[in-house]
């Protein structure tokens, strides 16, 4: 699709295109090369704590050939360059010295099934809750909701995560507060794309399914709370000062209902900025997911990297940030792209 706009877009959207991606490229190389070279001014001497007290000084030396630690710092940062590109990450220095590459995509489609959910009904509550808001200035929906997205954009997610499962998981029972499946379903489960919700619908396997939507529902509720309050606020923002506009006032002129011109026109327009803060809160996103994972267990990407920093981990710990923040800059890129498409002001 970015292509088909690239080559029929008009003169300004492919200078914009072409200014964002050379902007990416080098924004890419300095998130990279700041992994690597904090790696390396950590305190600690990670091949020692790979192999323990009882690692060997040849033993010691090997892994440290293998991991190409012996070659001078330059070499090694070349090295590195070259895997990003390559997506080459070496072997995990625990837990069976596996490709990175491969635990990774084991874990990835576990982080995915959480973060879009979460981001779903994060932009739901926060886009609806914004409009009303704005609809409602000054009035007692307004000041409700503003509380509401100071609060709960405030609350630490450990902690709101810990009060879920006390809630709903030990107090009342109706949830589970960790995992991602029942093990014994699981067993019955054949994956296909590691994404459990869409392998039990491909399958047909309905009991998975369900055992998968409950898993799912307290983390997802978690992380999307927490992200809607900052949504909230954007909206109601943005919505009150298009309402502000003159086609607005001429809109009102015309007869048009109240919730008509709010949502059908407002709304409508007072979205670009809020897509412009989609980009900015994958950081946010991917940071909560960490903490997220960690409290209900979660076997994606953020619970794979606290495992792999409780373990020293070297190659692992650097890959897996590597990774965070080459996701986080493509995925400003497609922001930027999906900006400049619904708003050509920005193109020139």
């Amino acid at each position: 699709m970015l292509l088909y706009v690239f080559i029929r877009g008009s003169m300004g959207l492919r200078r914009y295109i072409l200014t964002r991606i050379g902007l990416t490229l080098p924004m890419i190389f300095i998130l990279a090369s700041l992994v690597f070279f904090i790696m390396r001014v950590l305190p600690g001497d990670p091949v020692r704590s790979a192999l323990g007290p009882r690692g060997t000084a040849e033993q010691v030396e090997h892994m440290r050939q293998t991991l190409g630690l012996d070659k001078p710092l330059i070499v090694q940062y070349g090295i590195f360059l070259k895997d990003i590109i390559t997506l080459n990450f070496g072997n995990s220095m625990v837990g069976g010295h596996r490709p990175i590459i491969d635990e990774m995509s084991e874990r990835f489609p576990a982080t995915i099934e959480l973060i879009v959910p979460a981001s779903a009904l994060a932009l739901s509550i926060g886009i609806i809750g914004g409009a009303v808001a704005a609809s409602k200035r000054k009035a007692v929906a307004d000041y409700s909701l503003r509380v509401y997205s100071v609060v709960i954009y405030s609350l630490p997610i450990f902690w709101f995560g810990l009060m879920l499962q006390l809630l709903f998981g030990i107090q009342l029972n109706l949830l589970p507060v960790a995992g991602r499946i029942d093990p014994i379903v699981r067993t019955t489960l054949h994956p296909v794309t590691n994404l459990y919700v869409i392998d039990s619908l491909i399958s047909g396997n309905w009991p998975a399914l369900w055992s998968a939507i409950q898993h799912l529902v307290l983390p997802t509720v978690t992380l999307g709370l927490i992200l809607s309050g900052v949504f909230v606020r954007m909206t109601r923002i943005n919505v009150i000062e298009t309402l502000q506009a003159d086609y607005i006032a001429a809109a009102r002129a015309r007869g048009i209902r109240e919730r008509v011109v709010v949502y059908g026109h407002a709304l409508k327009n007072a979205m670009i900025p809020v897509i412009t803060l989609i980009g900015l809160q994958v950081a946010i996103l991917l940071a909560g997911a960490v903490l997220t994972e960690t409290i209900f267990n979660w076997p994606g990407m953020g619970g794979y990297l606290v495992q792999r920093i409780s373990t020293r981990d070297y190659t692992a710990v650097q890959s897996v940030i590597a990774m965070f923040a080459l996701l986080v800059a493509l995925i400003s890129l497609a922001v930027d792209m999906i900006y400049s498409l619904l708003d050509p002001r920005v193109r020139y």
